[in-house]
């Protein structure tokens, strides 16, 4: 099986999991308790937030949760003002956005997928009390521009979310933002466990309440062991070539081109592990039964099951039709340019057989 769903889900590092088994089968203690094993534990905890914080900004703090999901929630429920956000954002942002009953505004993106700076300055007011995007778009990977927004949000006295989830460790943050929201098992750790990581002064009202075992204010006992997967996996993500999916983009890019088939997203600023096309006609249900030894995507794992087209291919102006011809690949750190090759054949000559 070739593997080229990342933005979904990364494979767990090996080592990240050697990391986690001594707390899976040797240590259970509590992190929260104070007799000498729940002091270990709340080290390996420690030792997990210094790990993820190096690779966000300096001056503020990291807070465990189960997931990006919690910590959008969170950042978002927990906050004030009117919410200004993006079109394209994952659904933990617009729907948790539409269920907070606040005013909001949705800003529009062109046919590249950015958003329209001229609208958001029109939009970010005095009664703007947050702005929330993404840095790196999940199912096309454009980049969004959030020093700008960042700029835009401050000059109001608003805070700035963005969800790092998918460019956590890849590409660079500014560091003007005021919350960051990032998930493990997107940077090849376990799922289960994510983080909000939060300017220093800023807090959020608490979304879970119980014992605050998390500053400043989330409840819940935490997992040494997920905390140690995800510290290792953000210090792998440190060590990393910054631009190892650069070589696989090229020659996937240039076959689909050559063949017909065109780039959803603009090509640059784009994370360039995430190639998302399109050929129109091409009936993906049966392409993706065809290749049964190749995992990809037709979107958003998150919003598969929906029956509905891609809500970020209909925001770049696709039709219908043309969300539903698209397909996402998404490769990184254990895909080879041979097997990106041979499944980029593979999809190509499936797609023709249909013609």
């Amino acid at each position: 099986m070739i593997y080229l769903d990342y933005q979904a889900t990364t494979p767990l590092a090996p080592e990240a999991f050697d990391a986690m088994v001594p707390w899976l089968r040797d240590a259970h203690a509590n992190p929260h308790s104070p007799h000498r094993p729940g002091r270990a534990a709340r080290a390996a905890v420690e030792v997990a937030r210094d790990r993820i914080a190096a690779l966000l900004p300096d001056g503020g703090r990291v807070a465990f949760t189960s997931g990006a999901t919690e910590a959008l929630n969170w950042a978002i429920k927990g906050s004030s003002g009117a919410i200004v956000t993006i079109a394209t954002e994952h659904a933990a942002v617009l729907d948790t956005v539409a269920a907070s009953g606040r005013p909001h505004v949705v800003l529009p993106v062109g046919a590249d997928g950015l958003v329209d700076l001229d609208a958001a300055r029109a939009a970010i007011g005095p009664d703007t009390g947050l702005v929330a995007a993404m840095l790196v778009n999940n199912e096309i990977g454009v980049i969004q521009p959030i020093a700008e927004l960042a700029t835009m949000a401050h000059a109001v006295g608003a805070r700035m979310l963005c969800d790092a989830v998918q460019g956590y460790g890849r590409v660079p943050l500014p560091d003007t933002v005021d919350m960051v929201a990032i998930s493990a098992h997107k940077i090849h750790g376990p799922k289960g466990i994510g983080a909000l990581w939060l300017r220093d002064g800023v807090a959020p009202a608490p979304l879970l309440h119980g014992g605050g075992q998390e500053a400043p204010g989330r409840s819940g006992t935490l997992s040494p062991a997920l905390c140690a997967g995800f510290g290792v996996a953000a210090q792998l993500m440190a060590a990393d070539d910054p631009q190892p999916v650069e070589p696989l983009w090229r020659a996937a890019q240039e076959r689909f081109a050559a063949a017909g088939w065109r780039l959803n997203g603009a090509a640059s600023p784009r994370y360039h592990g995430n190639l998302n096309v399109r050929r129109d006609g091409l009936d993906v249900g049966r392409l993706m039964s065809d290749m049964r030894d190749v995992a990809f995507s037709a979107g958003s794992a998150c919003a598969s099951g929906s029956g509905r087209p891609s809500h970020v291919l209909r925001a770049i102006g696709l039709s219908d039709a043309q969300a539903r011809s698209s397909i996402r690949l998404g490769f990184g750190r254990y895909t080879s340019e041979a097997e990106l090759m041979r499944a980029t054949d593979e999809i190509l000559a499936a797609a023709e057989a249909q013609a």
